[in-house]
């Protein structure tokens, strides 16, 4: 994990800072700062946060998912250190959209839906935001950013959530979709995506929160789907119903299910036996991605869709992912 994560930090990527590439790769370094000896990856956050201002991303304009995602490693950094300036923009942002809430349409379609664009209307958001709203409200003790994140995250879920398959659509432009072979089409790192946000969520939402059961149920439901999805070698291919057509191997949802499956066997969300032997296959997957340098490969390109890709492309969210799916393995075989 050091290694990777130095080779990171010393390749940083070229996307804006506080965009959500970047983000994923924080949470993993995060992650990595909670167990190493070294306080270097927390100190290159505390670098990172600093260089920002603090300030959160602006591509996709107040309301985007995206652009909150950075905001979860800053109010983590906050309960660290408690420096109000980490979370000051965070704050006003959040407050802002409290004040001017938009409709509940989560269509694409612009012409019939004037919001179109400012809700979480696509998969990878869940990952993204709820964290964030999650930890600010942890951090400040307002219950409103908590009981948004809820209502938007099973805004989101009605929208998108298959209950027969127990996956997530990337956005209603899939809805209609299939396969070459027929099936419906579920992009692998975007249900990453969505795991990773479950485990995220479920980290800090409080044990008595009325909405706990409804997500652990989600989660479980998910965990049970994904886990018969995995392949022999240890990856989920970019297609998660149709891997033959898409037969690279690829780490950034592969690290995200390993990340989530883990994290659930050791807080007894999961059953061990049934779950161990896909996580430990799947991490040495992942570690067999990585090149002796510490530059992982075998991640998918930006999209949202299955593709083919080169087998040899790095992104800092696929370390991101390794990173964190590191963490929960360290914490389920590691520990002395």
């Amino acid at each position: 994990m050091e290694r990777v994560a130095d080779w990171q930090l010393a390749h940083p990527s070229r996307h804006d800072p506080a965009d959500w590439t970047q983000c994923a790769g924080y949470t993993g370094i995060m992650a990595l700062a909670r167990i190493s000896s070294s306080p270097r990856f927390h100190d290159a956050m505390l670098r990172m946060g600093e260089k920002n201002g603090w300030t959160l991303g602006t591509a996709g304009g107040p309301y985007h998912g995206d652009d909150h995602c950075v905001g979860q490693v800053y109010a983590e950094l906050f309960m660290q250190h408690r420096d109000s300036t980490m979370i000051a923009p965070l704050r006003a942002r959040f407050d802002w959209i409290l004040a001017h809430p938009t409709n509940d349409n989560l269509s694409t379609n612009k012409a019939s839906n004037p919001d179109a664009g400012t809700g979480w209307w696509w998969c990878d958001a869940l990952f993204m935001a709820p964290a964030t709203w999650l930890r600010l409200g942890m951090a400040t003790g307002q219950q409103a950013y908590v009981d948004f994140m809820i209502q938007q995250w099973w805004k989101t879920s009605d929208y998108l959530y298959d209950p027969a398959e127990h996956l997530y659509f990337r956005d209603d432009r899939f809805f209609q979709q299939r396969e070459a072979n027929g099936r419906k089409v579920f992009w692998s790192r975007g249900n990453g995506w969505v795991m990773a946000g479950l485990a995220r969520v479920l980290q800090d939402l409080p044990s008595d929160n009325p909405a706990r059961p409804k997500f652990v149920q989600q989660y479980r439901e998910m965990a049970g789907k994904v886990v018969t999805l995995q392949q022999p070698d240890g990856f989920w291919r970019s297609s998660l119903l149709d891997p033959a057509s898409y037969p690279m191997q690829e780490t950034s949802g592969t690290g995200f299910y390993v990340y989530a499956l883990t994290w659930g066997i050791n807080e007894g969300l999961l059953d061990r036996a049934t779950f161990a032997p896909a996580v430990m296959k799947g991490w040495n997957a992942l570690i067999g991605s990585v090149h002796a340098d510490g530059k992982l490969v075998r991640v998918q390109p930006i999209g949202e869709t299955p593709r083919h890709f080169d087998q040899e492309s790095t992104e800092v969210y696929g370390v991101g992912a390794f990173l964190l799916a590191g963490s929960e393995m360290y914490r389920l075989v590691g520990r002395r």
